[in-house]
């Protein structure tokens, strides 16, 4: 299986952190956030990688170049201009092949293995549907959720009976390219597809009830230092 890192954002809510180093290069104990996940990924057997950048996007392939040094092999999908989730997936697609891909957010961090989540996959070589998400419970700057599950079918709109409880996507997915199968080259946002393949229920879904963090300011990257820091003591 091959995966996609998603590294294109500008960073504008760590700023000033990222006035001159984008968001996917800050580091965490002393190594890239894209680093992490480039090592996670490799750990799970994972060594296809495409990485899409924009903002300042020639630091990340500098650092990373070919993979090689990571024990993997890097191709870039390069952006001129930020073209949202779903147009820089669209554009890179061609990198990634006609299988299903792991998509994972470059900003973020969870304690996953990301090769239990790809395991059968790997094995069976199938995707019951277009996606598969992992979603967690929801944090204090998204308490509304994002989703419902409901016998793994995950939806905008309430399913199934029990608990009618919402949960946030983690930004780990694992995507079929046929969710793009009607769209064509431009700016566009990945939720949509999401939504109309969630209509037609051929979304599924899990919960991870681990550590997951979405490091999208300054204080969230220092909480995330300090649980690291604590965690390989």
């Amino acid at each position: 299986m091959r995966a996609m890192i998603l590294a294109a954002g500008l960073g504008t809510r760590m700023r000033p952190l990222t006035n001159q180093t984008p968001k996917p290069m800050l580091k965490v104990v002393g190594v890239p956030l894209i680093e992490h996940q480039v090592r996670r990924l490799v750990a799970a057997g994972i060594t296809e990688i495409v990485i899409n950048h924009a903002y300042l996007g020639e630091q990340i392939e500098a650092y990373l170049k070919d993979g090689s040094d990571f024990n993997c092999h890097i191709q870039y999908s390069a952006e001129t201009q930020p073209l949202e989730t779903g147009g820089g997936i669209f554009k890179a697609l061609p990198l990634l092949g006609e299988e299903p891909f792991l998509l994972v957010n470059g900003d973020i961090w969870l304690d996953l293995d990301y090769g239990s989540l790809t395991s059968q996959l790997l094995v069976t070589n199938t995707l019951n549907g277009l996606a598969h998400l992992v979603l967690v419970n929801n944090p204090d700057h998204n308490s509304k959720g994002d989703f419902y599950l409901a016998d793994d079918l995950v939806s905008i709109n309430y399913l199934g009976s029990g608990k009618r409880n919402k949960y946030t996507f983690s930004g780990v997915s694992i995507i079929h390219p046929d969710l793009f199968a009607h769209c064509a080259a431009g700016v566009f946002k990945l939720a949509p597809l999401f939504k109309q393949a969630m209509d037609d229920f051929k979304v599924t879904g899990q919960i991870y009830s681990g550590y997951w963090l979405d490091v999208g300011t300054p204080e969230r990257l220092a909480s995330l230092e300090a649980y690291v820091s604590k965690k390989s003591q």
